[in-house]
């Protein structure tokens, strides 16, 4: 890790880590700090990002060391004491550029993932053919499916997002599976609510056919998923940043769309009622 700036070895010690908010705080702490870092204690740690003393014990372990002691032990060999630091243009990347190309390698990985269309492809088709088609994504997840539904709706002739939780939930499952739906959409993203877990189990115990964009192939959700296709989340920031696992559920928009033999009708209809109406302003 030497040879590069004391914000960007930190960085990368971080980097992967399913951490907490709170240990969030903490890291991005640290990185501000970076050169001081090696030699705060953890007292001080706690005040600088706010947080209590315990915090950044648990912050240590969830790093993989023993406790605080052992971590910046760590950081001091790494990092000795007047070591030189990187080029001028490491030490001049932040962490919020940092949080931005780790978002770009998400999406280089996604994209190499998509040379093999054979999942998308399957995918489309599963989610083209089911009347109606659920689409379900809880907490952190509820946004992608809203907005994968949003669109959706357009092209497909019913569209019923799940969003939220509770036993409703399995009302509403119930429903479209007598209604005829055979497809579960699924996002998942961490942190990954016990609930979505117990969704699909019970969703595939009725019948239905899960298809899941998930951060990881080793997501929680993956034992109950018929077909997960992965797209990693960024952990730079204190929330994750999910644009890879955004820019996966237009794709299999797309795939949607060729299972669809109506759907460009359909989308030139709304444009037609959209324009008639004076829906927007162009």
């Amino acid at each position: 890790m030497s040879g590069s700036s004391p914000a960007a070895r930190l960085q990368r010690l971080f980097e992967g880590q399913r951490l907490t908010p709170t240990q969030r705080r903490i890291a991005h702490s640290m990185v501000r700090r970076a050169a001081d870092a090696p030699f705060l204690s953890s007292v001080e740690l706690a005040e600088l990002a706010g947080v209590s003393q315990p915090s950044v014990t648990r912050f240590a372990v969830a790093l993989g060391f023993d406790g605080y002691p052992a971590l910046r032990k760590h950081l001091r060999e790494v990092a000795p004491a007047g070591a030189e630091g990187g080029t001028e243009a490491e030490e001049s990347v932040n962490e919020y550029q940092q949080a931005v190309r780790a978002e770009i390698e998400n999406l280089r990985q996604l994209s190499e993932l998509l040379a093999d269309p054979a999942p998308v492809e399957r995918a489309g088709r599963l989610l083209a053919a089911s009347r109606p088609l659920l689409v379900l994504g809880l907490r952190a997840a509820s946004s992608q499916a809203r907005g994968f539904g949003y669109f959706a709706a357009k092209v497909h002739p019913d569209v019923r997002v799940l969003d939220e939780g509770g036993s409703m939930l399995y009302d509403r499952i119930d429903a479209a599976r007598s209604a005829g739906a055979s497809v579960l959409l699924c996002f998942a993203l961490p942190r990954h609510p016990r609930e979505a877990v117990d969704a699909l189990a019970y969703a595939r115990a009725q019948g239905l056919t899960v298809v899941t964009v998930a951060d990881s192939a080793f997501a929680p959700v993956a034992a109950h998923s018929d077909l997960l296709i992965p797209a990693a989340v960024g952990t730079g920031l204190a929330f994750d940043t999910a644009c890879a696992p955004m820019l996966l559920g237009r794709v299999l928009l797309e795939a949607m769309c060729d299972g669809l033999p109506d759907a460009q009708a359909r989308l030139e209809e709304f444009d037609a009622r959209a324009a008639a109406r004076g829906l927007f302003v162009e």
